[in-house]
């Protein structure tokens, strides 16, 4: 793959090396004047720190470098949404064609932060490609990161059992302690599961593709799936829904609220919460600040 890269560019390969490289890496390249493509060889926790390497100083797609991603990871769904093959060597091909025929597209993109006045007020922001989530969502998420540094393999079964164990151990099932404002509407109140997504699909299960909220795209505000309610009946339905999703229908029900193409709005919680953003977790949360951002990044596609 580098050796195709290299025979069409003038190329410089990087390995990195412990946690936050990639951001550091992409930083430099932010801040250089002679590089035009940034290429990120991995999985969404990598490109989510190449991303957040790029944006350090804000968003400016005209004289930043453009991002390119060979999907090296379990799940790969910023690439996959973007219509790059899962394979990396079929990838590498589409990428390397998309560069002859300079095919390119002004992607938007997530923005989480701690909000002002709170006691996450001081948490520094930072960037997302395809979904956030607080509460019921992350703790999965960092149920799996602890197995898989037990040198557990990241495999869609542990995502499972790990879906099993957070609903058995979830104290606030039934009585939700988030609370979700935005601008020039009425709060909603007592949600157990909050899910922000940047495009469809939210995720994969092997090749099968979720849709949490099937509206939304690259090219429009933040969608949100919340729950209400999680009993064991609730819960098996929107499974259920989720699994046979698509992208003309996602979970609905009494208790299911979806938003679509929001700018900005914030989470609260009544307790500490997980938070997760592009399946990476990022400890507890009593309160987040969210913001949509259109044509954030041109990526080649």
């Amino acid at each position: 793959m580098i050796h195709a890269l290299a025979s069409e560019m003038k190329l410089e390969a990087v390995t990195t090396e412990y946690r936050g490289h990639a951001r550091d890496l992409a930083r430099q390249a932010a801040d250089s004047d002679e590089i035009d493509l940034v290429v990120a060889l991995g999985g969404d926790g990598t490109v989510n720190e190449v991303v957040n390497g790029l944006l350090h100083r804000g968003p400016d797609p005209e004289s930043l470098p453009r991002l390119a991603v060979v999907p090296g990871g379990s799940t790969n769904v910023f690439a996959r949404a973007l219509g790059l093959p899962n394979d990396a060597v079929e990838a590498t091909g589409a990428l390397l064609d998309a560069l002859r025929e300079e095919r390119e597209r002004t992607v938007g993109l997530g923005l989480a932060a701690g909000t002002p006045g709170t006691e996450d007020g001081a948490v520094p922001s930072r960037w997302f490609t395809f979904c956030a989530g607080l509460g019921f969502d992350a703790g999965v998420v960092g149920r799996v990161e602890q197995q898989r540094e037990r040198g557990r393999r990241s495999t869609h079964a542990l995502y499972l059992r790990q879906v099993v164990r957070q609903f058995l151990d979830e104290p606030h099932r039934r009585h939700g302690t988030i609370t979700l404002e935005r601008p020039g509407a009425d709060p909603v109140t007592d949600l157990v599961l909050s899910i922000i997504c940047n495009t469809a699909p939210w995720t994969f299960l092997g090749n099968r593709p979720v849709y949490a909220a099937p509206k939304a795209s690259f090219d429009t505000g933040l969608d949100v799936l919340a729950l209400s309610r999680m009993s064991t009946a609730s819960v098996a339905r929107y499974a259920t829904q989720l699994l046979t999703s698509s992208p003309e229908r996602g979970p609905q029900g009494k208790h299911a609220v979806s938003l679509h193409d929001l700018t900005d709005f914030t989470l609260h919680s009544k307790v500490p919460l997980p938070l997760q953003m592009d399946g990476d977790h990022l400890g507890l949360r009593t309160s987040v600040t969210f913001t949509g951002v259109r044509r954030a990044l041109r990526v080649i596609v």
